[in-house]
């Protein structure tokens, strides 16, 4: 680390060390939000407390600091701490009272978005489904069965914050609440009720007497004394509504979300840098990154539908909690920048020049300070623009940060921050078998498809959620069909026909399965034909039907219905299809969720019988379970499920989440390179398209236990466990490429792993990028040995990248350094 970003580095600990037990006075101005009584910049970062666990939550803040974040924001889940209607939880990782106590022990900041709305692509947009199911409600509007049950746990959590003095009034971390979440964006629909609706939750949120100012992301109409604030891939064109409130970021998005049957997304490291040093530049002073670790929709809470089990994000922060590089480096040089510049931004006088073809200069001057930004938004050509009396190129799309309005310190698209190329490693516990045994059981079905027995029946076909309160995700619907004689006469020309709003449909006729579906494209619905064979008399129909998530956003998104529609019996005829019979009315009758699910055959606990002989291969309805020793050391361990279909997972009884391995991300929208120039949607960037939409499931160390541990599989659509195994991810190869005058700071991210070998160096005019390095025409002769003295066998290793320390050259241009390095 250079000089000068320790002592920015020093500056910034110093400043977040403010975890006292006296109050804090926090409030805003135009300007910036202000902790006792001085403007601060905030940088802040999004971890949602049960997309990780307790074990993770001090070092992931801890590396968050690091990053040069000030600030740790969370949503609340109103559906997790109250998944019974006036029962609560918050035990294991939805400890939030101990999330928050973490973040003041490492001397941060919070930012509790209580909502309870959350959207976060989580189940069903946080709001608990016997919400829906209350006679008389209608959510998110002026409606007062909603507004009690919304009033009651915004002030229950608000309560246990208090009880526990985690506001700043009191001496705590929060220094910022959220009330609603983003409902500008879908507020049209609901008229005149969602204004009055958005009026009563300021009015109530202020009620609540926090000590601290609230925000309405998304809501240029915030009631005051509500701070409304902007989301999105940028904010720098962001104005607040009142001229009192600061430009805020709540939601400066790092990525995207992964969806089954969708391609990775990623957003890198230069646009990300770009529009956080534009936003910054036009007068923002507070930023929240969404996500800085994004993590893992654990059991059944990623919502959609549709929405993998890694919540990832592209973070600055992976899924596992490693660094993302270059993400994170980059972002840490720009952060601590930005605080070393506080005061003359949040005082200082504001001018502006501007250079045409969108390339302009930002001059912020206070006490005789002054610092400058040059910014060039064009998408294809650099710029070179003279300001006074010194010329300045500026890469397309870029932004570049002069603290005294002399010399560059930063520049957006110039990375000089390494980057780590993660590889899965196999299961190395001693005396592990190459292959894990299995034994296994199938899900006892017969009472369902055979007899049609349920544990409760009505004369209509009730709406999943409403038949579940999303106990599970899975919803039997069963009825009789009888048929006479001149039903008979239409022989084969029988097809059942469901409209299903479910997302997964499993269909039996007499015992027999006679096919599955699910939706895809995207509708989340579908019309399921299927040819039948039935018998004069009595028939049996049995319809399992399967939710992957409900929907968590848009206009009214909890009343989407989910389950079935329409079920007929129809047959082809020159007119098109004729009804022969209509199920809808019929006596159906319902059973919730699986046998194996209520016998818990998961828990480690169970004394369910499974077989150890005859494994069976691709068999719908299985459930799978097998022993392991847990991987060595510390490095995230992961389970690779490629072969399986579709299921659920449970480590030792605790669930991992969903997988589906058999869904294919769909084949076009990937390119072989990524250009970080021009506006960034999540439809840029894609990779592994074709592939399948996810392999590896993290399993939290803090899962694994010394000895034995036991992982249990249900599979629903039929796969091959002997293809399952435990694997590491760990670093293998570090590259970096880093211009003259700055510092080349390589890392094996530490557990041990240290730099074995330099793969490739060349200090001169290298091309390329990591794994596909080149040497220019000039070089330095000795820069490789200086590089394996200072670097092989450490952990980490720092470069004065200079002629004075890898060796002259007679190179004419810019010189810079290309490094890349085995880690072991």
């Amino acid at each position: 680390m250079a000089p000068f970003q320790k002592l920015i580095f020093f500056s910034l600990l110093s400043y977040c060390l403010s975890s006292s037990i006296s109050a804090i006075d926090v409030s805003h101005d135009g300007r910036a939000l202000t902790i006792d009584g001085e403007r601060r910049i905030i940088h802040s970062g999004s971890i949602h407390y049960p997309r990780s666990t307790p074990e993770m939550w001090p070092d992931l803040i801890q590396k968050s600091k690091e990053g040069g974040l000030n600030t740790i924001e969370t949503y609340v889940f109103w559906n997790a701490h109250e998944p019974e209607r006036r029962q609560y939880d918050f035990s294991g990782n939805l400890d939030l009272v101990r999330f928050i106590k973490q973040i003041q022990d490492t001397g941060m900041y919070a930012f509790l978005r209580i909502g309870p709305y959350a959207c976060a692509e989580w189940n069903y947009g946080g709001y608990p489904v016997w919400l829906h199911n209350i006679e008389g409600i209608e959510m998110r509007t002026n409606n007062d069965v909603y507004k009690k049950e919304m009033q009651n746990f915004t002030t229950y959590i608000v309560d246990l914050m208090k009880k526990e003095k985690l506001f700043a009034s009191q001496g705590g971390p929060i220094i910022l609440a959220q009330i609603e979440n983003e409902y500008g964006n879908v507020m049209g629909p609901y008229g005149d009720a969602g204004k009055e609706y958005i009026n009563w939750c300021a009015t109530m949120a202020n009620s609540l007497d926090i000590g601290v100012p609230w925000v309405m992301c998304q809501q240029s109409d915030a009631p005051l004394p509500m701070i409304n604030t902007c989301n999105g891939w940028y904010c720098d064109q962001f104005t607040p509504s009142n001229p009192n409130s600061p430009k805020m970021w709540t939601e400066n998005w790092t990525g995207w979300f992964k969806g089954w049957g969708e391609p990775d997304p990623h957003r890198t490291a230069e646009d990300l840098a770009f529009a956080v040093a534009r936003f910054f530049q036009l007068g923002g002073t507070f930023n929240n990154y969404y996500m800085y670790h994004g993590g893992t929709n654990f059991g059944r809470v990623a919502g959609g539908p549709y929405i993998a089990t890694t919540y990832d994000y592209d973070a600055p922060l992976d899924e596992y909690g490693n660094l993302n590089q270059p993400k994170w480096g980059h972002l840490k040089e720009l952060h601590l920048l930005l605080t070393s510049m506080e005061k003359v931004l949040t005082h200082g006088d504001v001018s502006s020049i501007d250079y045409h073809n969108i390339v302009s200069a930002t001059i912020y001057s206070f006490n005789g300070t002054s610092s400058c930004f040059l910014s060039n938004a064009n998408d294809s050509a650099d710029a070179t623009i003279s300001y006074q009396g010194t010329n300045y190129t500026l890469p397309a799309w870029s932004v570049s940060i002069l603290p005294d309005c002399k010399a560059v310190a930063y520049n957006t698209a110039k990375v000089n921050t390494q980057t780590s190329v993660f590889v899965k490693k196999p299961n190395q516990a001693e005396d592990e078998p190459i292959a894990l045994s299995w034994t296994w059981r199938p899900e006892h079905i017969k009472h369902t498809v055979n007899h049609g027995l349920g544990s409760f029946s009505a004369k209509q076909i009730i709406e999943q959620k409403a038949a579940t309160n999303d106990s599970s995700d899975y919803l039997w619907y069963m009825t009789s069909v009888h048929l006479d004689k001149d039903d008979l006469v239409l022989g084969d020309d029988l097809t059942l026909r469901v409209n299903t709003t479910g997302h997964v449909l499993h269909a039996y006729v007499n015992r027999k399965h006679i096919g599955s579906e699910w939706s895809q494209g995207g509708s989340y619905q579908f019309i399921f034909e299927q040819k039948v064979k039935l018998k004069k008399g009595k028939n049996q129909l049995t319809l399992l039907s399967v939710t992957v998530g409900l929907k968590n956003y848009g206009s009214f998104f909890y009343n989407t219905p989910v389950g079935l529609g329409g079920v007929q019996l129809v047959r082809n005829h020159s007119d098109g299809l004729k009804i022969i019979k209509d199920f809808s009315s019929n006596k159906w009758s319902y059973k919730v969720g699986l046998e194996g699910e209520e016998k818990q055959l998961y828990n480690v606990e169970s004394k369910s019988k499974f077989h150890a002989s005859n494994l069976p291969s691709r068999r719908m309805m299985t459930w799978y379970k097998t022993t392991f020793k847990a991987p060595l050391g510390n490095d995230p361990v992961v389970v690779d499920l490629l072969g399986m279909g579709k299921g659920y997972a449970w480590v030792n009884g605790r669930s991992i989440g969903r997988f589906w391995p058999s869904f294919l991300a769909r084949e076009n929208g990937c390119t072989a390179t990524c250009d970080y120039r021009g506006s960034y949607n999540n439809n840029k960037c894609l990779s592994k398209c074709g592939e399948t939409s996810q392999r590896w499931y993290h399993v939290p160390r803090s899962f694994l236990n010394d000895d034995v541990n036991t992982l249990v599989l249900f599979e629903e659509l039929g796969g091959n466990p002997s293809f399952v195994n435990f694997q590491t991810s760990v670093v293998d190869t570090v590259c970096a490429t880093v211009e003259e005058n700055h510092t080349a700071e390589l890392s094996c991210h530490g557990n041990g792993k240290t730099i074995s070998a330099i793969e490739f160096a060349s200090f001169g005019e290298p091309a390329g990028s990591c794994g596909t390095f080149t040497k220019g025409t000039c070089e330095s002769e000795t820069a490789w040995s200086i590089l394996e003295q200072q670097c092989v066998g450490q952990e980490s290793c720092f470069i004065e990248v200079s002629e004075g320390s890898l060796g002259s050259t007679n190179c004419n241009s810019i010189k810079k350094l290309a490094i890349q390095v085995k880690c072991q």
